[in-house]
C-alpha cells in the first residue's frame, strides 16, 4: 500500500528505517540514528518502489513512504 505524496509537501518520520541511504549521486547507507523520529522534511522527488526523496535540515534521503506521513499545518 503505496501512498501518495505531493512534490514540496512537508513530511514527519513515523519508523525508522533500518539503514539511512542518501539521495545523493553516489548513495551511502547510514545508521538511522542520523534521524529521530517526528523529525519534519520536505519531499522534493519520487523515485521507483514507493521511495521518496526527503530533504532534512543535514542531508537528503530516499526514504520509503511506510515511514512517512504528511504533515498538516
Amino acid at each position: 500500500m503505496s501512498q501518495e505524496f505531493n512534490i514540496g509537501a512537508t513530511v514527519r518520520i513515523i519508523a525508522l528505517p533500518t539503514y539511512l541511504k542518501t539521495a545523493d549521486p553516489m548513495p551511502m547507507l547510514l545508521s538511522p540514528s542520523r534521524l529521530e523520529l517526528g523529525t519534519i522534511g520536505l519531499i522534493t522527488d519520487r523515485k521507483p518502489g514507493n521511495y521518496w526523496v526527503v530533504k532534512f535540515d543535514r542531508s537528503s534521503f530516499l526514504i520509503e513512504d511506510r515511514y512517512l506521513e504528511v504533515v498538516n499545518s
